[in-house]
């Protein structure tokens, strides 16, 4: 039998203390569209999937849960049996939410409420036409207590690899496909979302980006910089409820059966292979915004 493989992150479901402001943000300055309104919680795409970002109104900001698509090779049913023979808890819902049928709701070691699914409605609502319009969601970055065995749940539970550091016990980098990382856990006595991200096209779409958001009241708080794990050029702002949102180009393609980043001019060596990163810029770019303070 297959093992469970996660393959991407599908969406990010936020508690919202500024929930129509949130919405603003998503639809006018983010560009994504709104696929559906349940229950005062508000479904929203950027492209294809019923939806990619939730927003659920509370009486504080926080992460509610993570959506994550598996491979498709085992039933929702093998997944819960396999998971539950390596001791992780799930349960399967049925017509949970908008959009996704049926899905698997389990807990991280760090206590991020997950839901992993098969299957997700193709609402495909088309990309926006004013904004910033991502290509899509890249990944999330989350502080995590218990984060060695946080690390072990994703490579072991959920068939995540394991690519770079940042310092011996500060960013762990993750990936479930190609992209560099899918997730970022850094090491905390606290869980809580440090950063989450979205691809942009090119060059150009980044510098608009900026101006998309300096239109919208909204500073870049770090960058334009080229990381040094990943090598992504990123900015960073917050959205209305101070959540930190990075913009990314330019992120390395792993290529897991050689063990190295796909090729590219600005390699500091080649082959280039996973390692542990003393600092976070690679053009030695200094900002007064501690991006590791987040």
């Amino acid at each position: 039998m297959s093992n469970v493989k996660v393959f991407r992150l599908a969406y990010a479901d936020f508690y919202a203390k500024n929930p129509v402001e949130m919405v603003d943000y998503y639809t006018n300055t983010m560009g994504y569209r709104i696929t559906e309104e349940k229950d005062g919680v508000t479904y929203l795409s950027n492209g294809f999937d019923h939806h990619n970002v939730v927003i659920t109104p509370a009486d504080e900001k926080a992460i509610r849960r993570y959506g994550y698509q598996l491979d498709g090779k085992l039933t929702l049913e093998e997944v819960q049996a396999q998971l539950q023979s390596k001791g992780i808890a799930c349960s399967l819902k049925i017509d949970a939410k908008p959009g996704v049928a049926r899905l698997l709701e389990l807990q991280d070691p760090a206590g991020n409420v997950l839901e992993l699914f098969t299957e997700m409605e193709q609402t495909a609502v088309g990309f926006g036409t004013a904004g910033i319009v991502p290509i899509k969601l890249g990944h999330i970055a989350f502080l995590a207590k218990n984060f060695n065995e946080t690390i072990e749940f994703y490579s072991n539970a959920l068939g995540f690899n394991f690519t770079d550091q940042i310092g011996e016990e500060f960013a762990n980098f993750l990936t479930c496909n190609t992209d560099h990382h899918v997730i970022n856990i850094v090491a905390s006595d606290e869980t809580r979302l440090h950063h989450i991200a979205y691809q942009l096209k090119d060059a150009s779409h980044q510098y608009s980006s900026s101006d998309v958001l300096a239109k919208n009241g909204r500073s870049v708080i770090w960058g334009p910089s080229r990381h040094t794990a990943g090598h992504n050029i990123a900015t960073y702002h917050y959205d209305p409820d101070g959540n930190v949102v990075e913009l990314y180009i330019d992120m390395d393609v792993l290529v897991p059966e050689l063990g190295i980043f796909e090729p590219r001019p600005w390699h500091e060596v080649l082959p280039m292979k996973p390692r542990v990163w003393e600092s976070l810029s690679a053009w030695g770019t200094e900002f007064e915004f501690d991006l590791a303070k987040v």
